[in-house]
């Protein structure tokens, strides 16, 4: 999986992106000529580092097992509820899985 690791990677998406919530994240997305390209936040409201971390990671694999139905070259932000922490794993892929076709469509046109 090729990532996002940048300042100013992150700040492209976020300032020219568009955006697609679910109950659990926020998607953030911007076509690109190749990818895609995936990155992940956690701001310091969800909790400590331990917490953050282990919601990236959880999110991290969820977008691993999906990756390959995004079609579209595209740079992905995946944001983080506080929610996200206490979901359901698959309620966590099924929301990647929709973010996914949402993004497909949206930068098809």
């Amino acid at each position: 999986m090729l990532r996002l690791r940048r300042r100013a990677e992150f700040d492209r998406v976020y300032n020219s992106g568009e955006r697609h919530s679910s109950a659990n994240m926020t998607v953030i997305f911007l076509a690109a000529t190749s990818g895609p390209r995936v990155g992940f936040t956690a701001g310091k409201a969800l909790g400590g580092a331990v917490v953050r971390n282990r919601i990236r990671r959880r999110l991290r694999e969820a977008v691993r097992r999906h990756l390959r139905e995004l079609k579209t070259p595209a740079e992905i932000v995946f944001h983080p509820r506080r929610s996200a922490l206490r979901a359901d794993f698959s309620q966590l892929e099924a929301e990647v899985t929709r973010a996914f076709t949402t993004i497909s469509k949206k930068l098809s046109r």
